[in-house]
């Protein structure tokens, strides 16, 4: 006798246990009635056909004037895991924001309803933030792995965007807006409140806020053909995409994002065990700086020691130098940008120029106690070495100064009303 095993798929396991799903896959729609059944059962079909984890579809009707909403109700009605969420306000951004706020899956998940991507690329994007691996995926259409079928002009257009990104704010990801996204739940609650934008520059500054905080992206080479029924009017969209820009970028300079604290509450540990996370990129920048500084103040010596004589010329060479230098340090080496306590880290910074004072002033006394009429040669050399034992003490003590910066800045700013 053949004995037959039933197999509940994920989603059955996931409705008999009452467990939350481990995805929610939401579908931003607006006036997509003709769409909308096609997509939400070609997605159904896929999601209980074999795929790994228990997965909802989530319908976000974001003001459809059409019988979107109806059609949306209909497939909720059919299927036990399609729910149905509607907004009032248009925009796909305010959509995924709504539903990815509230969620109780693990990762949450996008994808446009035309369903240009090949679904086959869904478990590699899910899979390393299900693991904690990663903390945002997204399907990359400009990889050399990725596979695309689209007109020139919406090609041309993709590629320009995504330069445009790299250049006005150092990006990192190859795509910014294509429609197959997902990131874990915990992540997006830590960085929705920070996103601003409720349309389509969304995904752009929910991006880059993330890559600024040093969460990790995990980028998907994807199969996509293009939609030539798109009704995205391009030159809106442009528009609004440049302005996002330039007040993100003003946001980032100026220091009103506590980007720290999401980093911080994350809990990306640092790779080295003993080494503060981020210590690496300061003190490459440190160093840096600190070259510049050091050429600075060997030129100011040169030009003011035949008028002054070496303490006093290493005096003014010294606060001169010592002030720019906490000044690019400040916004450089520990991202500090603004108004905002830059007194504050002034006085400090000139506390730390008159430890390398002591230094400095010391070394030519004992040079000048040792051999009166030492050549200026012999000045420079002792007075570098002093200066690099100074360094090492100044790069300690300014991440001291600007352990907290960030933070206050933030909180000062909000205050004001500067934050969102």
């Amino acid at each position: 006798m053949t004995e037959t095993v039933a197999v509940a798929s994920a989603a059955e396991q996931n409705r008999a246990t009452g467990r939350p799903p481990v995805l929610d896959v939401v579908i931003p729609v607006y006036n997509e009635e003709t769409d909308l059944g096609v997509c939400v059962r070609r997605l159904h079909a896929y999601l209980g056909g074999g795929f790994l984890f228990p997965a909802r579809i989530t319908i976000a009707d974001n003001a459809s004037t059409d019988a979107t909403l109806q059609v949306a109700r209909l497939l909720a009605a059919e299927y036990d895991d399609v729910r149905v969420v509607h907004l009032d306000a248009k925009g796909r951004g305010r959509a995924l924001r709504a539903v990815w706020e509230h969620s109780d899956a693990q990762v949450v998940a996008y994808m446009d309803v035309d369903l240009s991507t090949d679904l086959d690329a869904l478990l590699p994007l899910v899979a390393p933030l299900v693991s904690g691996h990663s903390d945002l995926a997204i399907g990359t259409r400009l990889s050399a792995g990725s596979r695309v079928v689209r007109g020139p002009k919406r090609e041309f257009i993709s590629r320009s965007y995504n330069l445009v990104l790299k250049a006005a704010l150092r990006t990192g990801f190859s795509d910014a807006q294509c429609g197959f996204k997902a990131m874990r739940t915990d992540v997006a609650r830590r960085l929705l409140p920070l996103v601003q934008d409720g349309e389509w520059f969304f995904d752009t500054e929910l991006l880059v806020l993330a890559e600024r905080a040093g969460l990790r992206i995990h980028e998907v080479p994807v199969d996509w053909i293009d939609d030539p029924d798109s009704r995205v009017d391009i030159v809106d969209t442009a528009r609004k995409d440049l302005q996002g820009i330039w007040r993100l970028g003003r946001a980032m300079a100026t220091g009103a994002l506590p980007l720290d604290d999401v980093r911080r509450a994350i809990g990306r540990e640092p790779l080295v065990a003993g080494v503060p996370l981020g210590m690496v990129g300061q003190a490459v920048r440190f160093a840096l700086i600190g070259i510049a500084s050091t050429l600075a103040y060997l030129l100011l010596y040169l030009l003011w020691q035949p008028l002054t004589g070496p303490q006093a010329a290493n005096f003014l060479a010294l606060l001169v130098t010592a002030v720019g230098n906490t000044a690019a340090n400040r916004a450089f080496t520990f991202g500090v940008r603004g108004t905002t306590g830059v007194v504050a880290h002034q006085f400090q910074g000139l506390l730390l120029f008159g430890l390398g004072l002591l230094v400095t002033s010391g070394s030519l006394f004992a040079l000048h106690r040792w051999a009166p009429d030492v050549a200026v040669q012999w000045e420079l050399l002792v007075l570098v070495v002093a200066n690099l034992v100074a360094t090492l003490a100044r790069f300690v003590g300014l991440r001291w100064v600007f352990r907290n910066a960030g933070d206050r800045q933030y909180r000062t700013t909000a205050l004001d009303g500067g934050g969102r």
